[in-house]
């Protein structure tokens, strides 16, 4: 990361052919530091030559590294994931500063994210392919995974090094080379991500970082060499991404948006439930898109479980991500915060009750001038409501009351989103019931955010994702990958000569 003169602000700016870009960007835009409101520094948009520069620097990269070794491959991503895990601390505070969430959440984001590197670490196991012998007459048939090229993912704000792990690490592992535009609201730690790569031994040109707006993904989406775009980010902007990637001929995997709904049934365990709610609704500032944004309350248990509810947030201390006795940390602009604000005064025109309003919340050391916005629950919400419609992404909990299991599932299956669900009960037949009946592409009993582990695949279903492909796992292998089949006929035996000497592998 390059700074400028001042000691106080930073400049960030694009990370191309395994160094910064070192030329003068046309535009730039605002770094804030959401818990002071200020602005923390400046970052350099891409126009079309850098997108260009970063693209050509992938392209020129890709032979080499499609043709390393996977053992020279994996001993990169072995050294990627020490170096990773040292530096996980100062990561996790690059990401508090810029997006607010507090540090041990971000910690955890960076573990996360550590998972798929681990992942593919075993990308030796991963890429094996067939083989049958003598499908003919001393005809042999076999089947290979090949990398595609250049490959870019393009991932939002609120996961800053998360979301891009779950792409880079397996598209690199499986030999493409890699062009990322993270969010422009919190830039920092793709760059610091890009510099630890270098120091892996990644060779330059195979991870790429440009910054920017919607010039940066458009120039990626009509770029002809870049062969496969991933996505995560809002459902709208999903759906671009999806039509307008796959319309120039290229794979596309785009994760929208969520409104997940967690099922309470008046057996569940009531306080296990309430911690689930908080913890899930309001971790993160609600800025997750596996965050619980709906309890579906089974009567007779809302009054009960919204009386839990209130309990454990009025004990949350909201404060500086820094901070290490703040809870939950600042949203990410001024103007989502005032976003998410207004879902409280459109609930209750529209019929509900503002159980708990976050706007009055106290603030560790006073707040200043940052954008903080407490945990707010919305109760009697009903499907026709825009706090129940639309994607809050923020601390605002909305509780649907209904009178059966049946009643829930009408309610879910309704939905247009369908990325994360939970059901919380001590029915085991319920449970089972559940998890085959719902529409939702993740789910969890008695877990309020059911991401899986990175040997298994992240998405959702419905609006929530466009393409076929879901992250990370053995989709993500097989996105990043396209299948060769062999068929050959070898006539005559050959010899290579003596050789005595131990095999290695090179």
């Amino acid at each position: 990361m390059t700074q400028t003169g001042k000691t106080d602000s930073k400049h960030i700016t694009h990370w191309i052919g395994g160094k910064p870009f070192d030329g003068v960007a046309e535009r730039r835009g605002d770094i804030y530091e959401p818990a002071t409101g200020r602005v923390a520094g400046t970052v350099d948009f891409a126009s079309g030559s850098e997108v260009d520069a970063a693209v050509a620097a992938a392209k020129a990269a890709f032979p080499g590294w499609r043709d390393a070794s996977l053992t020279k491959r994996t001993r990169v991503l072995f050294r990627f994931r020490e170096l990773l895990t040292e530096h996980r601390d100062e990561i996790a505070r690059l990401i508090s500063a810029e997006h607010g969430k507090v540090v041990s959440d971000a910690a955890g984001e960076v573990a996360r994210g550590l998972e798929v590197v681990e992942f593919a670490c075993g990308i030796p196991h991963l890429l094996k392919g067939g083989f049958s012998e003598n499908v003919s007459t001393r005809v042999d048939a076999y089947s290979i995974l090949q990398p595609l090229g250049v490959v870019a993912g393009i991932t939002p704000f609120n996961f800053p090094a998360m979301v891009p792990m779950w792409m880079f690490p397996v598209a690199i592992a499986c030999g493409n080379t890699f062009v990322l535009k993270p969010s422009e609201k919190d830039p920092s730690a793709s760059v610091r991500i890009a510099e630890l790569w270098a120091e892996a031994g990644l060779p330059e040109g195979v991870f790429n970082v440009v910054h920017g707006d919607k010039t940066a993904v458009d120039g990626l989406l009509d770029h002809p060499d870049v062969r496969a775009v991933s996505f995560v980010g809002s459902t709208p902007i999903a759906r671009y991404i999806y039509e307008t990637a796959a319309g120039n001929g290229k794979r596309v995997q785009a994760l929208g948006g969520a409104k997940n709904h967690m099922v309470v049934l008046p057996d569940a365990d009531l306080d296990l439930a309430a911690d689930a709610a908080v913890s899930a609704g309001f971790g993160s500032a609600g800025e997750r898109c596996m965050a619980i944004s709906v309890v579906v309350a089974v009567e007779p248990v809302a009054d009960e479980l919204l009386a839990k509810v209130r309990d454990r947030v009025a004990r949350l201390s909201i404060g500086p991500g820094d901070d290490p006795e703040s809870d939950m940390g600042p949203l990410v602009t001024a103007q989502h915060r005032d976003k998410v604000a207004s879902y409280l005064d459109s609930g209750v025109a529209q019929g509900a009750t503002l159980a708990i309003d976050g706007r009055g919340t106290p603030v560790r050391g006073g707040g200043g001038e940052g954008f903080w916005l407490g945990p707010s629950v919305l109760d009697h919400v009903t499907p026709d409501m825009d706090a129940y419609k639309d994607e809050i992404f923020g601390p605002v909990l909305s509780v649907v009351r209904v009178g059966s299991y049946e009643e829930a599932m009408e309610v879910i299956s309704a939905n247009p989103y369908g990325n994360g669900t939970a059901i919380f009960t001590n029915d085991g037949g319920a449970a089972r019931r559940f998890q085959n009946e719902v529409e939702v592409g993740m789910v969890g009993i008695n877990v309020p955010i059911p991401v899986p582990m990175a040997y298994y695949s992240f998405g959702g279903w419905k609006d929530s994702l466009f393409g076929d492909s879901h992250a990370h796992g053995m989709e993500g292998v097989h996105f990043y990958t396209r299948t060769k089949a062999v068929t050959a006929r070898w006539l005559d035996p050959s010899h290579g000569g003596v050789n005595l000497g131990f095999p290695t592998n090179g």
